[in-house]
C-alpha cells in the first residue's frame, strides 16, 4: 500500500491522548520470574527495561476506552470512524471489541471496526488506513485511532521479544492536521503468521502461555528479511516525499529491546530519538502503542520546528513492516 504526497487535502495528526498507570514494577520483581527458564531470565535482564507499567487486573478494551473519553473530553468531537487496533487477546470470542470500545466511550453513533493480525505494526497501518478513509470521501473529516496494552495472559516475559507493560492511547487524524502524514508504505509476509501463538481453547486463562515456535527464525531469519525490507521502504517513502535522509530530523520506532535501537540506527543511517529507549527502560513494550506515545512525547518537547521530518519506522513479529513520514 503506498500513499502519496498531494498537496491538497491533506491529513494529519488531530489530538493524541495516552493513558499510563502510576504504578511502576521492576522486572526483577515480576511475578513470573520464579517460573523461568534461565534463557528466558537472561533475556529479561538485558532487555534495556528496568520497569513496567502495571495497571490493577481490567480488560486492554477498558483501557482504550478510557483513553478515548479523556481525548473526547478534552477536544469535543464526533469523529467519522472508530479503527481499533486488535487487542493480544480479544474480550470475548464473537463479540465486538471495538463496538465495546465505542458504546463505553459514548460513540454508538459512530462506526467502529478492528485492524487485526499486525502486532507492533497495527498503529502505523492505522494511520494509512486512516488517511485513506478520510481523503476517499469528502464527507468525512476525522478517524479515531485507539489501541488499550495488556499482556496476553499473566506473563509479562516474551522472549525472544520484549517484556509488556500497560497502556493505551486514542488519537485522531483530521483533514489539516498538523504534523501532516506525508508518505507512507508497509508490507507483509504472511509466511511468518504462526510463528508465536497462544494455545488457548483447552486451557484456562491462568495456563495460558506464549510459545515461539522457532527462536532461532524470529532472532535471524526474520531480522535479515526486516532489514531487506526496512531498508527500501524507508527509501521509497523519502521519494515519495522528495526528500533525502539528510532532511530527516529524527527517527522513531517501537519499544522493543535495547539491541533493537542499535540496529536499525546502524541498518538505516539515520539516529533513534533517545525517547524511545528512555519510554522502553520505564514502561516496557507497549504493543502498537509506542510509537504513538513516542511521537507525542517528541512533539511535546518543542525541540522540533516547523517544516521537520519525523521518519518512523515499525516491524513485528508477524512480519509486518511500516513506515512513514510526519511533516511538523
Amino acid at each position: 500500500m503506498t500513499i502519496g504526497t498531494e498537496t491538497a487535502g491533506t491529513v494529519g495528526l488531530g489530538a493524541v491522548y495516552c493513558l499510563l498507570p502510576e504504578e511502576r514494577v521492576a522486572v526483577e520483581d515480576l511475578p513470573e520470574l520464579d517460573l523461568l527458564s534461565d534463557e528466558e531470565l537472561k533475556f529479561a535482564e538485558q532487555a534495556g527495561i528496568r520497569t513496567v507499567g502495571v495497571f490493577p487486573d481490567t480488560e486492554p478494551t477498558e483501557l482504550a476506552a478510557r483513553a478515548c473519553r479523556e481525548l473526547i473530553a478534552a477536544h469535543p468531537a464526533t469523529p467519522d470512524l472508530v479503527l481499533h487496533i486488535g487487542s493480544r487477546a480479544p474480550d470475548v470470542l464473537i463479540g465486538s471489541d471495538a463496538g465495546k470500545i465505542s458504546h463505553l466511550s459514548g460513540l454508538s453513533g459512530t462506526f467502529p471496526f478492528t485492524i487485526d493480525g499486525l502486532g507492533c505494526a497495527g498503529s502505523s497501518a492505522a494511520w494509512g488506513l486512516g488517511r485513506d478513509l478520510i481523503l476517499g470521501d469528502p464527507a468525512r473529516q476525522s478517524v479515531l485511532i485507539t489501541y488499550g496494552s495488556r499482556p496476553t495472559a499473566a506473563a509479562r516475559v516474551r522472549r525472544p521479544v520484549t517484556v509488556i507493560g500497560d497502556g493505551a492511547f486514542a488519537m485522531t487524524l483530521v483533514r489539516g492536521g498538523r504534523p501532516v502524514l506525508k508518505a507512507h508504505r508497509m508490507e507483509a509476509d504472511s509466511s511468518f503468521h504462526d510463528l508465536f501463538k497462544v494455545e488457548y481453547k483447552d486451557q484456562p486463562w491462568s495456563q495460558w502461555r506464549e510459545e515461539c515456535a522457532d527462536n532461532d527464525r524470529y532472532s535471524f531469519e526474520l531480522a535479515m528479511q526486516s532489514r531487506t525490507r526496512l531498508g527500501p521502504l524507508v527509501d521509497q517513502v523519502l521519494a515519495d516525499a522528495g526528500i533525502g535522509k539528510g532532511d530527516v530530523a529524527t527517527m522513531l520506532m517501537q519499544n522493543v529491546t535495547a539491541s533493537a535501537f542499535d540496529f536499525w540506527h546502524a541498518t538505516l543511517g539515520v539516529p533513534v530519538h533517545p525517547v524511545c529507549a528512555a519510554h522502553l527502560a520505564e514502561l516496557g513494550h507497549l504493543g502498537p502503542m509506542d510509537v504513538v506515545l513516542n511521537l507525542d512525547r517528541l512533539l511535546a518537547t518543542g525541540e522540533l520546528s516547523h517544516g521537520d521530518h519525523v521518519l518512523v519506522i515499525s516491524n513485528s513479529p508477524v512480519a509486518a513492516w511500516t513506515v512513514t513520514l510526519w511533516e511538523v
